[in-house]
């Protein structure tokens, strides 16, 4: 995919959140390429660094060491060069974390509606928090929880049940306008 012409560079790293099944590696990876940035999953990069899956971190230590990692794991990343990076849905929910993606990141918030959800988080099956109940239940509980703080990203952006490039098209036109209100009059971006 070719570099969008007309879209600043970011000076600091752009850092999706949202919850489950709102397509933030979907979206970052199809970002990360018109951007000419490399794409990072925050999850797998957890993985790597914890040497199992993020199931089997939550069945062994539990969510407070797994957000602890999370955090950790985040910062390493926001300390190195300018990546797309797609966090994991409680990423943000952790004070510490989201107010390191704040001061060291560009955050845009993928907002999806319940059906939107409902639909993509039944295609995987290796989702801990969907354990706990039925899955519905748990994305209402989620959304009623998280929406609120996910609000306070620097950008939002509908994710619908449409195509990816369509959504990632529209994260580029509010990342550009973002940039754009960044760009002090007069100065060349």
């Amino acid at each position: 995919m070719q570099i969008a012409s007309s879209v600043p560079v970011p000076d600091r790293t752009v850092a999706l959140v949202g919850l489950m099944g709102a397509g933030k590696s979907a979206i970052g990876r199809r970002l990360a390429g018109r951007l000419g940035l490399p794409f990072v999953d925050a999850d797998a990069e957890i993985e790597a660094a914890a040497a199992c899956t993020i199931e089997e971190f939550f069945d062994r230590y539990g969510e407070a060491q797994f957000r602890a990692g999370e955090r950790r794991v985040i910062q390493r990343l926001l300390d190195g060069p300018t990546i797309v990076l797609a966090t994991g849905g409680g990423a943000f929910m952790d004070i510490q974390t989201r107010t390191l993606m704040r001061q060291r990141a560009i955050t845009i918030w993928l907002r999806a509606e319940l059906p939107v959800l409902i639909e993509r988080v039944g295609r995987r099956t290796n989702r801990p928090l969907l354990k706990q109940d039925d899955p519905e239940t748990v994305l209402r509980r989620l959304m009623a929880l998280r929406y609120p703080v996910y609000a306070e990203a620097d950008i939002t952006v509908d994710s619908r049940d449409a195509p990816a490039e369509r959504t990632t098209d529209d994260v580029l036109a509010a990342l550009t306008d973002f940039l754009h209100a960044r760009t002090p009059a007069g100065a060349a971006s």
